[in-house]
């Protein structure tokens, strides 16, 4: 059989396709590793309401989960709570775009939930004029990522994981570890007595609780959302 170049270019996307994974679901070798959804693709089982078990601003969009702009949506907890763990996903915002994900996540808390893994238009948000540590892969307003991070232009998705394991935290995008943290470290604890959670009773430290997605009135697109228990 002669290839014609369409056959290569069909050809290509086929395996590209292939190698990268069907979205919203695992492959043999992440069931294999311990890996869990946290998004199905077309539902949104296993989250609820963080204080609320309703659930609004939020939709299953073409195999993705939309926080809806601008109406009177929710922030998101997992029904699972995690304590030593890796979490992978992938996102995208709109111009100016702000959202995030928490983790050692408590309701008794509501000001200050848990830590953040900050997802931001760094140069059109009003937080990414303030400083790194309110950008993108920041542990927001602790702690900044790497100044040469990976970040994708805007409307492009990115890909982030944390991994916890005891007081070691790390934050990644796309592929690069770009911020590492003790918990209980003197670089931890100078950097949340600057914060605004300074005043926040155990801020800061290592609960076992849901994984949050935020909700800040704009645009935000998940998908690839998995974990799994480290131990």
């Amino acid at each position: 059989m002669r290839f014609t170049p369409i056959h290569v270019v069909l050809t290509f996307i086929a395996l590209s396709h292939f190698v990268r994974g069907a979205d919203n679901q695992l492959t043999a070798a992440e069931r294999g590793d311990g890996w869990q959804l946290l998004f199905d693709g077309t539902s949104l089982k296993g989250w609820r309401g963080y204080q609320d078990a309703s659930i609004s601003g939020w939709e299953v969009q073409d195999g993705t989960l939309h926080a809806i702009a601008k109406t009177k949506g929710v922030t998101l907890i997992t029904t699972k709570t995690f304590s030593d763990f890796e979490l992978s996903w992938e996102w995208k915002l709109p111009f100016a775009g702000n959202n995030g994900v928490k983790y050692f996540v408590t309701e008794a808390r509501p000001s200050a939930p848990g830590h953040e893994y900050q997802m931001l238009d760094d140069d059109n948000h009003p937080d990414g004029k303030i400083g790194p540590h309110r950008q993108t892969a920041a542990f927001y307003d602790v702690l900044p990522p790497a100044a040469d991070k990976p970040t994708k232009p805007i409307g492009e998705w990115n890909a982030s994981r944390i991994i916890v394991r005891g007081n070691h935290v790390e934050h990644w995008l796309n592929g690069r570890k770009v911020l590492a943290y003790e918990l209980g470290s003197a670089e931890v604890k100078a950097g949340l007595a600057k914060s605004k959670f300074a005043k926040e009773p155990g801020f800061g430290d290592k609960i076992t609780g849901p994984i949050m997605l935020t909700y800040h009135s704009d645009d935000c697109w998940f998908r690839n959302l998995k974990v799994r228990e480290l131990k």
